[in-house]
């Protein structure tokens, strides 16, 4: 099974993915993930992605297409798997589609999250990431804060703000350019009849988790 998780910065993409991932046993493939680790042990692909990543910008579809088809030839994902962050634009969908038809696969079911903008951008605000890379664990200092500030619950490891999460005017060029060049993604995939959107908001006492369970429920009474 192939899921997509669509959905602005902020809106919750990787913890409803994690929650799945482990529900569902198949991987959740995070493009940011894989940059963020490149950047930290500053290999090639890690600089030229930084050069993009630290501007709000896109990552070229040069560095990201092809990375993403050999993550999915990887052993752990013949069954299947969760990307978050990837495909961004119709152009990504459509090399995703031709490499799933060599794998004789296809996109399954595609997950379009919405989040009310300013929401987005006071959680993004307050977002805490493990620096621990194998942990990856993620809290929010209003909403999920860790026991103890400053560290990780799960693994111990000091937790830290993203350079692109500390500024409110970057991320609202982020919001835009997810606007301007992922949001037709919807469009897309609903003409495939594949797509299913959930709304992420305190106003509405619905999060993350809420929708996971959902979504497993219904996937696992198919």
């Amino acid at each position: 099974m192939i899921i997509i998780m669509l959905g602005a910065q902020g809106t919750g993409k990787g913890t409803v993915a994690g929650l799945l991932s482990k529900s569902l046993n198949i991987p959740q493939i995070s493009t940011g993930d894989i940059f963020r680790k490149n950047i930290s042990e500053k290999t090639k692909l890690g600089i030229e992605a930084d050069k993009y990543i630290s501007k709000g910008e896109l990552v070229p579809d040069n560095i990201t297409v092809p990375m993403i088809e050999d993550r999915l030839k990887c052993e752990d994902a013949k069954n299947g798997a969760i990307l978050d962050g990837f495909p961004r634009t119709i152009e990504q969908a459509e090399e995703l589609d031709k490499m799933l038809r060599k794998m004789e696969k296809e996109v399954n079911l595609v997950i379009n999250l919405i989040t009310p903008k300013e929401e987005i951008i006071d959680r993004m605000l307050t977002r805490r990431v493990c620096t621990n890379q194998d942990c990856k664990a993620t809290y929010n200092t209003k909403l999920h804060p860790p026991k103890v500030e400053g560290i990780c619950d799960i693994c111990g490891s000091p937790l830290k703000q993203r350079a692109d999460d500390s500024d409110p005017e970057a991320i609202r060029k982020r919001l835009e350019i997810y606007d301007e060049k992922t949001s037709p993604l919807v469009d897309y995939y609903k003409k495939q009849n594949v797509l299913k959107t959930e709304e992420i908001s305190i106003s509405i006492n619905r999060m993350g988790a809420d929708v996971a369970k959902d979504i497993v429920k219904e996937l696992k009474n198919d």
